[in-house]
């Protein structure tokens, strides 16, 4: 009876154990970014956001007033971001990607300021000052994670070049291990030593 218990709860144990791995897992994967697209796929992106443009400029003639100014300002803004996403897409750099959240932010800002045109006084002066609030705020969150993949980046090539010359140090150590064993030998069998530790080591 006891070993049929026993049984259970180690049973029970690495089940839980299971569980544990399974919801620990996928908070430890890290997204690998996006692949850059071809120059090709760029310029199409490009294009097609200009043909965009004229289509939603030309929808904007039905309007008038400060209704017509924000629908053309949605337009424009519309387009640079479709712009600024394309580049990032293509570059594919930290820097890329920062200006492409401010163009976003900026459409933003863009747009919110039209909007605010529609008010006066004081609640004008409010809705124009938290516009500008809120473009600073995106700018600073879009270096702050620039910087970030920057160090990353930055990180990630400093311990490539410390692995290289790691390598390069250990081999240097086993090179002169190999020629120090080759002293205790004597004409052609020393030479033939050397030479063979030199071919192995890259020297």
């Amino acid at each position: 009876m006891s070993k049929l218990m026993v049984a259970l709860f180690m049973t029970a144990g690495l089940a839980l154990t299971g569980c544990a791995v399974q919801r620990e897992a996928p908070t430890t994967a890290k997204a690998t970014p996006p692949a850059p697209i071809s120059k090709e796929a760029y310029d199409t992106a490009v294009r097609n956001a200009e043909t965009q443009y004229k289509t939603d400029k030309d929808a904007c003639s039905s309007r008038s007033g400060n209704a017509k100014d924000i629908c053309l300002e949605e337009a424009k803004g519309k387009e640079k971001v479709a712009k600024a996403d394309a580049e990032a897409a293509y570059k594919a750099t930290p820097k890329a990607r920062e200006d492409a959240r401010i163009a976003r932010a900026e459409a933003t800002h863009g747009v919110a300021k039209e909007k605010c045109d529609d008010l006066s006084g004081n609640a004008k002066d409010v809705c124009v000052k938290e516009a500008d609030a809120a473009l600073v705020k995106a700018k600073a969150d879009a270096k702050v994670d620039r910087v970030a993949a920057d160090t990353q980046q930055d990180s990630a090539m400093k311990q490539a070049d410390a692995r290289q010359q790691a390598a390069q140090d250990k081999r240097d150590a086993d090179y002169k291990v190999a020629v120090e064993k080759c002293d205790s030998l004597t004409g052609s069998a020393k030479s033939t030593c050397i030479s063979d530790a030199k071919l192995r080591y890259g020297k």
